[in-house]
């Protein structure tokens, strides 16, 4: 049976694994991530890939990656968190693997899965949203992803407070500062001096703590600006939500909803719905983009 490598590549660790083409794992991998001279050693990489191979028949290599990516040519604009610049990623695996092999960027990968296999199944106009540690944005218009050379879907620097909170990219009121999970878990310490994860405070939603529903509530308002703003520039038929946040299920996606729909005028009202493929999102996406290196598309 054939069968394809998808990796998803990360800052403190690289996961790889052999697919077959229901897009479920046969065999996996997970190791620390490892660096030379500060940068992510693609060597590391390559060497998962080949022993995840070793005996099976592998048609082709898809490998998900943060950071600014051209998903036309696997070329890392940068990837600060992996130390990489100006890196013809996809180019280099594929010489030292002598597999055929796509890279792209990692939200984008996941969006693949959403809108092929997932949630947004089938929809030509789509968003995925997932909700972590950062918030970025895949775009799928007419049937085709928004790349823009990778500098497309970087919604989480979308101001939606000006004059709010310092952003770590530098800029002041960005959406990250209030709805990403570690803006939710500042913002609820500073109002109560208590520290919780953003899980904790969505938990607390339950309990009638007013404090988490003030700061839900602005997270909730925040990413209803965001996606307000996105559906009148690219009218999306779904949003699809994901990351750890949307884990907190009807508590966030009903509230985004019902705020972004009170924004819209004219606009298109998009179905929000939870992401269907969970935390396999970033793996099937890959695999796809695997089996589309096989295929040559």
């Amino acid at each position: 049976m054939t069968h394809v490598v998808a990796v998803d590549v990360g800052g403190t660790s690289v996961k790889a694994a052999l697919v077959g083409r229901d897009l479920a794992p046969v065999a996996t991998l997970r190791e620390p991530t490892r660096r030379v001279a500060g940068a992510v050693d693609i060597d590391h990489i390559a060497s998962m890939i080949t022993r995840l191979a070793d005996g099976a028949a592998v048609a082709g290599v898809g490998v998900a990656v943060p950071g600014v990516v051209d998903d036309t040519t696997g070329h890392v604009v940068t990837a600060v968190n992996l130390g990489w610049h100006d890196l013809p990623l996809q180019t280099a695996l594929s010489s030292l693997t002598g597999m055929p092999l796509k890279v792209r960027h990692d939200v984008r990968t996941g969006g693949l899965a959403e809108f092929t296999v997932g949630a947004a199944a089938g929809v030509a106009n789509a968003v995925f949203l997932p909700i972590g540690t950062g918030i970025a944005a895949a775009f799928q218009v007419d049937g085709r992803p928004l790349v823009a050379g990778g500098y497309a879907g970087e919604i989480g620097h979308l101001v939606v407070d000006p004059g709010g909170a310092a952003c770590n990219c530098g800029a002041l009121g960005c959406l990250e500062t209030l709805a990403a999970a570690p803006a939710v878990s500042r913002r609820y310490a500073e109002r109560t001096g208590r520290t919780a994860t953003a899980a904790e405070v969505a938990a607390r939603l339950d309990d009638a703590d007013a404090d988490a529903a003030a700061v839900w509530a602005d997270a909730v308002a925040a990413l209803g600006a965001a996606l307000a703003a996105a559906v009148a520039m690219v009218g999306p038929e779904v949003i699809v939500l994901g990351g750890g946040l949307a884990e907190a299920g009807d508590a966030l996606v009903g509230p985004v909803r019902d705020d972004l729909h009170a924004r819209l005028t004219f606009q298109r009202k998009p179905a929000v719905v939870r992401a269907a493929l969970g935390q396999d999102a970033g793996r099937a996406g890959a695999a796809l983009l695997g089996w589309e290196a096989a295929d040559g598309a």
